[in-house]
Formats: C-alpha cells, structure tokens, sequence
C-alpha cells in the first residue's frame, strides 16, 4: 500500500553546480537525502535523542523522518539565533540513517584501495563536510510538498525504497539505497529523477583522477568546504542582523 506524507520542499531543485573543478549536486547532496527521506512522517519526536530504526528498509526511513519532523516544526529552533542548535539536531539524526563512510568509498572507486588507513578518514571527514554544507544553504527553502512511499525491493541485505516526490506540478522519483549493518539498515545513495549521488560524485572524482592526482582532489575538498564555511557564516550574519 502507498502511504502519502507532507514534507517541507517546496524549491526543490537538481542543479549542477561548479566551484574550483567540482560541482554538487545542491539539494541533491545530504540536505536532499534528509529533506526528501526524513522530512516525511506524521509524528514527532522534538526533545528525544534520534535512535536506530529496526525492521524494514521503509520502516527504518519513517523513524528517521518522525525524528527529524520534530526539529523542523519547532518555531523556536527555526529562530536566527538557534540556527546552529537546529542544524546539529537534524545532523544527529541524519548521522544515524546514513553510512558516510561507505557514501565516500563508493564515489572514489578505486583510489580508495590505494589509500592508507589515515588517507581513507581524511576522505571520509571531507566528503561528510562536503554533504553536510550542501544542505546548510537549503535548510530553509522547504515549505508543503508531498512524498508518496511506492514499495521496497530486497536483496539479502541490500534495499532499496522507491518513494514519489509530488509537487503542485512536478513528480520526482527518489530512490533509497540501503545495506543492513547490525540490526539497522543505512542509506549509502539516493537517486533522484534517475541521477544518483553516489555516481555523480564518483564521475567527477574519477575525472579529476585522471587529470591531475588525489592530492589535487583533496585540495578542491579543502577548498570548496572552505568556501561553503565563509558562505555560510556570511548568510547567518545577514540573517541576525536587524
């Protein structure tokens, strides 16, 4: 059976962006995974810590979703100067659903072999970074869209949830992919319309790869979340100020 939500994405957009060699996906980075697979539900859970979901792969991703409702229809927390307390609360509950580390080992292929130990966490803490800026910019950009949750498909521990991004005159396919770790099951990939994050990043990474070198595609991580951090800062100043 479908089962149809309210979410806050009302400017949903997929653009491909460029800075310094490298472009996101925008709303398609974390913020889109979060605000289209978590801002879904109908219950909420403001002051609890977010925990695990068990069972099912669609039953795992409502969890989420009643957790982070809760943040995100707190009129107090939407205030200027609680911005950072919100964002840390919905990155708590993100952190839980989504595997980062396999996120980052996926879109760097092969290289991601060569690496040492120390090299791989660098990557992973970068990636992660880079994921979470994204939706720094989008997180007030959200109003009364709908998700229509479609089915899911097993594999052993493999899922994937298939959900309906339903606009006043769009309808997006989004796709979730699972693995099951422990007990729980953890989002490595979204796709969107049929353009998955994983492999977006994964063309662009291999691209640069071959041009140049892994130490010039760690530059452009250092870089770009560089310039995400002074944007940011600059936007909250702007926001507080009378």
């Amino acid at each position: 059976m479908n089962s149809t939500h309210r979410i806050g994405s009302g400017h949903v957009r997929f653009p491909l962006r460029e800075l310094s060699g490298l472009k996101t996906l925008g709303p398609l980075s974390l913020w889109v995974m979060c605000a289209t697979s978590i801002l879904v539900g109908t219950s909420c859970v403001p002051e609890s810590q977010p925990l695990p979901a068990t069972g099912a792969p669609t039953e795992a991703m409502r969890t989420t979703v009643s957790q982070a409702l809760g943040v995100l229809q707190d009129h107090e927390l939407k205030k200027p100067e609680r911005t950072d307390e919100r964002v840390t609360r919905l990155k708590q509950i993100a952190d839980i659903r989504f595997d980062y580390r396999e996120m980052a080992k996926r879109s760097l292929g092969g290289q991601w072999d060569k690496l040492a130990e120390r090299e791989r966490q660098e990557f992973v803490d970068l990636f992660t970074e880079l994921l979470t800026a994204t939706y720094l910019e989008q997180m007030h950009a959200y109003s009364d869209e709908e998700v229509t949750f479609l089915k899911e498909r097993l594999e052993g521990n493999y899922a994937e949830v298939k959900s309906l991004l339903v606009g006043k005159k769009t309808e997006i396919p989004m796709d979730y992919r699972l693995m099951k770790k422990g007990d729980d099951w953890k989002a490595y990939d979204v796709v969107v319309d049929g353009i998955s994050l994983v492999r977006n990043y994964q063309g662009q990474f291999a691209a640069i790869l071959r041009s140049s070198s892994y130490e010039h595609l760690v530059q452009i991580l250092h870089e770009k979340n560089a310039q995400y951090n002074v944007k940011t800062k600059s936007s909250e100043t702007n926001t507080a100020s009378p």
